[in-house]
């Protein structure tokens, strides 16, 4: 009898920002498939005799390619195991969530989708940046700045004109580029703009300027990867709205003996 797999998102950094189910499934793990950015502390939630594979990449380094993860989860799962993949952020927001979910689905394996919460909207909100506001961005845009390779170039002439908020993932290697682009097709270079490095991390850093100045900033703050890169008038309540937030331990968290059996 085959197994099950378990997508579930760990979220922007946080460890207490994990889902009660999400934490459920960890807990009851056979297997834990794992990437770079989940924190050490959700890894050590698993039961006792759980195997650990970690298939975490790098910027340019890619250990094990995608479709040996995909198959990874498939065999895992054809050996009757209750298989957790746990990947940072959300899964099916630029976490390849879809291509694993689409392996699983091909090969007849159970599977469920655990959502979590994306660094693009919790981890703007705690370095105090709120993706939408009334007075400031009534829509928000989240784009990859790592494109397959071979693929064409992002679209500048339109996202240049996009209104609202841009939220730029894993484009840190780009960001000059990035800025370049959209101005060169119409952005004010004067659009207020920051980078957020490790997102909802007590490590947490923020370079905040302008779409001109923003290279300079991350340079100067010292802002390297994992981080995001967000672009719009939002960005002016920083320094209003950034707050300390409650370091809250995962044996702190609701009683999950009285959910109901996921297992």
């Amino acid at each position: 009898m085959n197994g099950k797999v378990w997508l579930v998102g760990a979220g922007p950094g946080d460890p207490s920002l994990i889902t009660v189910k999400g934490l459920h499934c960890i807990r009851h793990a056979d297997v834990l498939v794992y990437d770079r950015l989940v924190c050490k502390e959700l890894l050590a939630e698993v039961p006792a005799g759980c195997e650990m594979i970690n298939v975490g990449k790098t910027p340019n380094n890619h250990p094990i390619p995608q479709d040996e993860i995909n198959q990874i989860l498939v065999a895992q799962a054809l050996m009757g195991r209750n298989v957790v993949r746990l990947k940072g952020g959300d899964p099916y927001v630029f976490g390849r969530g879809g291509e694993e979910v689409e392996t699983l689905a091909q090969s007849g394996i159970p599977f469920e989708v655990i959502p979590g919460i994306t660094s693009a909207i919790g981890g703007l909100a705690y370095a105090g940046i709120p993706v939408t506001h009334r007075d400031h961005a009534s829509s928000f845009h989240v784009i990859t700045g790592h494109l397959q390779q071979g693929k064409d170039p992002q679209d500048w002439p339109t996202l240049a004109k996009l209104q609202g908020t841009l939220v730029i993932l894993m484009g840190m290697s780009q960001i000059e580029t990035i800025c370049q682009q959209l101005i060169e097709h119409g952005k004010a270079a004067s659009t207020p703009a920051a980078a957020v490095m490790c997102a909802s991390h007590q490590v947490q850093k923020i370079a905040q300027g302008t779409l001109a100045t923003l290279p300079q900033d991350v340079l100067r703050e010292g802002i390297k990867s994992p981080a995001l890169i967000v672009i719009g008038n939002v960005v002016q309540l920083q320094k209003l709205l950034q707050f300390t937030p409650t370091v809250m331990q995962l044996d702190e968290m609701i009683d999950l003996s009285t959910l109901a059996e996921a297992f």
